[in-house]
């Protein structure tokens, strides 16, 4: 940036920046939550607004009560119709409803559930138009978003189903590290029969090209980690890792893929052994996530590879313990919107790279490192 102010979590370009081009669709997730509180404070410093336009799918009523209650002097909203009359250096807001919604901080409501499947589904459809160019989702309630229109386990399959994806990665990030999960959100006594050789080399595949497209990787590294304790000690505490995760991981070494493994957990964390690679591969949610959110400090992202657009997210919840008191951190929503923006520019990168491969290329988006 060409001022003295930084962007919490990034270092300070060394370039003066063209006015912002890049469309960001910013779901307000569910209303009684921290979403709002988190997004607003994302975008006080005038200063971020240098790199993108952000178009916030809510309303400025509910936008404008959850202000109140913050420390935030002044935050004026440009209010739209239509993402296409967004301008930038401006707040802008999608209004989706000129009602006058009462908001209830911390509870499970009918209305929180409908608007925040509201706000999805307009973001959504706009992005399948090109009036947006990303993606990055509040956080909603799995459990009152859940209608006719929404029977999905999290936004990862929601997206996954409705752009018609093959296949998507949830991967967590936070700088070097960046950790992505074969089974997202399934019951722990399911997943031992869920995974098969076939669906982890899917997943090492996924996260090898988007270690390459989306983040600029070249020859990137895996590591992968087992399902049982000390990598099941041969048999003893368990036989997948012999006979399902292994011969995944070779699968993917013949292919020309770095994946190496699978390393128990608990010591590929405890020693520092993930700073050694570029992307980790766990088998289920919590393996993956406990270390991550430990390591990541608030700071996490939640970015789904796989996807023929980009979609972040930051990497916690509605917080409905949190909501209207104003002590939420919005360091992991700031991340998600500008890492979401770097992919974005990586991907086009690649995209003329492969064009073009003898065109002198300078190093991929690197504007917020």
């Amino acid at each position: 940036m060409d001022s003295d102010i930084d962007i919490i979590g990034y270092d300070r370009p060394s370039f003066n920046l063209p006015e912002p081009t890049v469309k960001v669709a910013i779901t307000h997730g569910d209303i009684n939550g921290v979403g709002y509180e988190v997004i607003l404070k994302s975008l006080e410093n005038p200063e971020i607004l240098k790199f993108f336009v952000p178009i916030i799918y809510g309303s400025s009523k509910i936008a404008a009560f959850h202000r109140k209650s913050l420390s935030i002097d002044d935050l004026p909203f440009n209010h739209l119709k239509h993402a296409s009359q967004a301008t930038p250096y401006k707040v802008n807001i999608v209004n989706l409803t000129d009602q006058d919604i009462k908001v209830e901080y911390g509870k499970l409501t009918q209305t929180g559930g409908e608007l925040a499947y509201q706000s999805l589904e307009k973001a959504t459809d706009d992005l399948m138009e090109g009036q947006v160019d990303v993606l990055v989702t509040g956080p909603i309630s799995k459990e009152n978003i859940q209608s006719d229109n929404f029977h999905f386990a999290g936004h990862t399959e929601y997206l996954t189903e409705k752009f018609g994806a093959t296949g998507s990665l949830m991967l967590m990030v936070c700088d070097n590290l960046r950790v992505g999960l074969v089974t997202n959100h399934l019951p722990l006594n399911i997943i031992a029969d869920t995974i098969t050789v076939d669906r982890i080399l899917s997943k090492i595949k996924l996260l090898h090209q988007s270690l390459l497209v989306d983040f600029g990787i070249p020859s990137p590294k895996i590591a992968v980690l087992s399902l049982n304790p000390h990598a099941g000690d041969g048999g003893l505490m368990g036989t997948e890792e012999a006979k399902i995760i292994t011969p995944a991981i070779q699968k993917a070494y013949a292919e020309g893929i770095h994946a190496f493994g699978p390393y128990p957990s608990d010591g590929f964390f405890g020693t520092g052994n993930y700073a050694k690679f570029d992307g980790i591969l766990a088998m289920y949610h919590d393996q993956g996530l406990i270390p991550f959110k430990v390591l990541s400090q608030g700071r996490g992202v939640n970015f789904t590879a796989g996807l023929p657009f980009v979609r972040t997210s930051p990497a916690h919840g509605t917080a409905f313990d949190l909501a209207g008191k104003d002590q939420a951190g919005f360091e992991s929503m700031q991340q998600a919107i500008l890492l979401a923006v770097k992919i974005f520019k990586n991907r086009i990168e690649w995209e003329e790279m492969t064009r073009n491969p003898l065109k002198i290329q300078e190093p991929m988006a690197q504007d917020f490192e």
